[in-house]
C-alpha cells in the first residue's frame, strides 16, 4: 500500500484582501517607480515654466489690460502636459505586462475588476492632487508677475481662478485614465503610448485641416469638439462663444473615461495575463 500524505490543516489568515489593500498595493507600485517622479518633475517644470513665459508675454503686450483672462497663462500648458499624464497612465499598466508583474498582481487579487478600479483610482487621485499643486504654484507666480503691472489674478472670484485650476487638474486625471485604458486594452507600451498621443494630440491637429474643406466637411470639426482635450478647453475656461457648455464638456470627459474603463474591463476579463 502506498503511504497517504497527512492532511495539512488549513490556517486562517489574519489579513483578508480588500479594496483598500488593493489601493495601497497600487500606490506602492506607482510611488516606487522612478519614472513616476521623473514624469511629475517634467510636468511641473513645463507647467510652471510655460505659465511664467506666457505671463511675461502678457505683460509685454498688455494682453490682460485688453480683456484677456490672466488665468489662461496658468492653464495653457495643459495642451502639452496632458500628454505626459496620459503616457504616465499608459506605462503604469504596460510596465506590469512587460515585466510579468501583472501575473503576480492578478494571482494576489483574482478579482480583475477590483485591480482595474484600484489602479485607475490611485492614478487619477495622484495626478489630480499633483497637478493641482503645480497649477496653484504656477498661479501664485503668474499672479505675482501680473500684479507688478496691476493685473493680479482675482483670487476672490472662484469662477476666475479656483474653478479653472480644479478643472485643469481634473483634466490631467482624465488623461491619465485614458492612458490606463489604452494600457489594459493594448498591453503594449509602444502601442498604448502611440494611441494616447494620437487621441490627445494628433487627432485635434488633423481635424484643423478640415477647416478649409468647405461646409460639407464641417461635421469633422463638430465631432472634433468632443475629443478629450477639445472638451477640456471648454470645461476649464467656459464662454458664451464656446462650441459646448461646461456641463456638456464635463459629461464628454466622463464619457471618455467610462468608455475606456469599460473596454479595459472587458479585455481584462477575456484575456489571460
Amino acid at each position: 500500500m502506498s503511504a497517504v500524505a497527512p492532511a495539512v490543516p488549513a490556517v486562517s489568515g489574519r489579513f483578508r484582501l480588500s479594496f483598500p489593500r488593493s489601493l495601497r498595493s497600487e500606490w506602492i507600485k506607482l510611488s516606487t517607480l522612478r519614472s513616476t517622479w521623473w514624469s511629475i518633475a517634467i510636468t511641473a517644470a513645463l507647467t510652471i515654466g510655460i505659465a511664467v513665459l506666457i505671463a511675461f508675454a502678457f505683460t509685454s503686450t498688455g494682453a490682460v489690460r485688453q480683456g484677456v483672462n490672466g488665468i489662461m497663462a496658468v492653464v495653457s500648458p495643459i495642451q502639452f502636459t496632458a500628454l505626459l499624464a496620459g503616457i504616465l497612465g499608459a506605462i503604469a499598466v504596460t510596465g506590469e505586462y512587460s515585466t510579468g508583474m501583472i501575473r503576480s498582481t492578478l494571482t494576489a487579487d483574482p478579482l480583475r475588476g477590483r485591480v482595474l478600479v484600484a489602479k485607475a483610482a490611485v492614478l487619477a487621485v495622484f495626478l489630480f492632487l499633483a497637478s493641482l499643486v503645480m497649477f496653484v504654484i504656477a498661479a501664485v507666480i503668474v499672479s505675482t508677475i501680473l500684479g507688478a503691472h496691476g493685473e493680479a489674478l482675482e483670487w476672490g472670484a472662484p469662477d476666475k481662478v479656483l474653478l479653472p485650476l480644479l478643472s485643469a487638474a481634473a483634466t490631467m486625471a482624465v488623461c491619465a485614465l485614458i492612458g490606463v485604458s489604452f494600457g489594459f486594452m493594448l498591453r503594449s507600451g509602444a502601442g498604448a503610448i502611440a494611441a494616447t498621443v494620437g487621441l490627445l494630440f494628433v487627432l485635434p491637429i488633423m481635424s484643423n485641416f478640415f477647416a478649409f474643406a468647405g461646409e460639407s466637411w464641417k461635421w469633422v470639426l463638430d465631432a472634433a469638439n468632443y475629443l478629450p482635450l477639445s472638451a477640456a478647453q471648454n470645461a476649464i475656461l467656459p464662454s458664451d462663444t464656446a462650441p459646448m457648455s461646461a456641463g456638456v464638456a464635463f459629461l464628454t470627459l466622463g464619457a471618455w473615461v467610462a468608455a475606456g474603463l469599460l473596454g479595459s474591463w472587458v479585455v481584462l476579463r477575456s484575456r489571460d495575463a
